[in-house]
């Protein structure tokens, strides 16, 4: 069954300083800036959102909604194309992202570099070679 990825929402500690990091880094279209969420256009068929992780006990119930990833190991990764990889590498470092793999050609056809977040998401920035 085909699907078409409309949303992506990550899950913050602290969604001033999270929200303040993607401002930086990408300046993606802000869509929606409520005091318990974020979201960001990334193109015409993608969102990007940032919640709470204590919001999350509305949907998920008050024992899953507690709970934080206990080991370290990150729990998802955006990989982005854009423009300007430089640019974004650089603002990346400056918003203190810390870079986990340097910009280097990739095996499946990408120039691809791999940072943490402040929340230890994943983001890799990349340009097709």
């Amino acid at each position: 069954m085909p699907a078409d990825l409309a949303l992506t929402i990550l899950y913050v500690a602290d969604l001033a300083k999270a929200a303040a990091f993607y401002d930086t880094v990408f300046g993606f279209e802000k869509t929606v800036d409520v005091p318990v969420y974020v979201e960001y256009r990334l193109n015409a068929g993608a969102r990007l959102g940032l919640m709470p992780q204590g919001n999350t006990r509305h949907f998920l119930g008050e024992e899953l909604g507690a709970r934080k990833p206990a080991d370290g190991c990150p729990r998802a990764e955006l990989y982005l194309h854009v423009a300007e990889l430089g640019t974004v590498i650089k603002r990346l470092h400056a918003a203190g992202a810390q870079c986990t793999s340097p910009l280097a050609p990739r095996d499946w056809g990408d120039r691809a570099a791999y940072f943490m977040d402040l929340d230890g998401y994943v983001i890799a920035v990349a340009e097709r070679l």
